[in-house]
């Protein structure tokens, strides 16, 4: 491994350009075996997000400019982020303080998960074809950073939109993230614990990402995932506490037509084999994930009256 404190020196010297910078680090983190996983799935990318936000600049970035050259402070600033995420091995999110979702930044730190759900694709398509008419009162359940939700406002500016959490942590950050993107006349974050302080409201649309690792998957977890909140991730034996409650109480707060969207991911597999009379509809991604559920308020009204919930 050539991590040693004077390649990072030297390559504050040596090195001049964007483009010489990009190649260092995506080379520096495949010599450290790092893990990608948090808003990127390759080294290069990785080095691209943490050196452009060391001078200031966001992606996608035109050909031209990969041949500027860096101030000294700005190389500087360049290898400490990069040296940061080799030795520290937490998300590049942590080091820069921000994610992207839905196409939108996001203030991020240890308080909450990286956003990467692929819900922002469903998002995107204003949740076509399941989402009939345009939803008023939304729920983003277990939101974190609060993006789900907030990227639902963009998509739906006429619609009003809790985020719920039950971390007071997670939720200083969730209302950062709607001072930041303008939005608290509409926009509002509350501590639950699932729907225990959302009595007697009625959503036509609720968006969870809830903790759904297993306790298998949470014992092999890569580094940077240690790096997040335990309480986000893990949920029990088979990664299915939580999402056990959600699909009980969820009717109670859907109105007549209203939609559920529930992303479990690797833990799908055992939510079919626990729940198969449910009719689930898994999400098919074009720009990739998997393991997120739609289910209609009929769908959760007829699986109670047969006492499948």
């Amino acid at each position: 491994m050539s991590n040693s404190s004077s390649d990072f020196a030297s390559a504050v010297v040596e090195l001049q350009t964007l483009r010489d910078f990009f190649r260092w680090g995506a080379s520096e983190f495949i010599a450290a075996g790092l893990f990608y996983g948090h808003g990127t799935d390759n080294p290069w990318d990785e080095a691209e997000q943490l050196v452009l936000h060391a001078v200031h600049l966001n992606p996608p970035l035109a050909d031209e400019w990969l041949d500027a050259r860096l101030t000294r402070p700005e190389r500087e600033r360049v290898v400490a982020n990069i040296q940061r995420r080799i030795e520290e091995r937490i998300p590049a999110a942590y080091i820069t303080g921000q994610a992207w979702f839905a196409g939108m930044p996001f203030t991020v730190d240890e308080r909450v998960l990286v956003p990467r759900s692929p819900i922002a694709e469903l998002i995107e398509k204003q949740f076509a074809p399941w989402l009939i008419d345009e939803p008023l009162q939304i729920l983003d359940l277990c939101t974190g950073s609060g993006c789900i939700g907030i990227a639902c406002a963009y998509s739906f500016p006429d619609a009003e939109v809790q985020l719920s959490d039950i971390s007071f942590d997670a939720l200083a950050v969730t209302e950062e993230n709607i001072q930041r993107h303008d939005l608290s006349e509409r926009v509002f974050a509350i501590q639950s614990d699932l729907f225990e302080n959302l009595q007697g409201q009625r959503f036509d649309l609720i968006v969870s990402n809830p903790p759904y690792v297993d306790a298998e998957d949470m014992a092999s977890l890569p580094q940077e995932y240690h790096a997040e909140p335990e309480l986000g991730l893990a949920s029990g034996e088979d990664g299915l506490d939580f999402t056990r409650r959600l699909l009980a109480e969820a009717l109670d707060y859907l109105t007549e037509n209203g939609l559920l969207v529930v992303e479990v991911g690797n833990s799908w597999p055992a939510l079919e084999e626990a729940y198969p009379e449910l009719p689930f509809t898994w999400v098919e991604f074009e720009r990739g994930g998997h393991g997120v559920f739609v289910l209609s308020a009929a769908d959760l009204r007829s699986a109670r009256e047969q006492g499948v919930i």
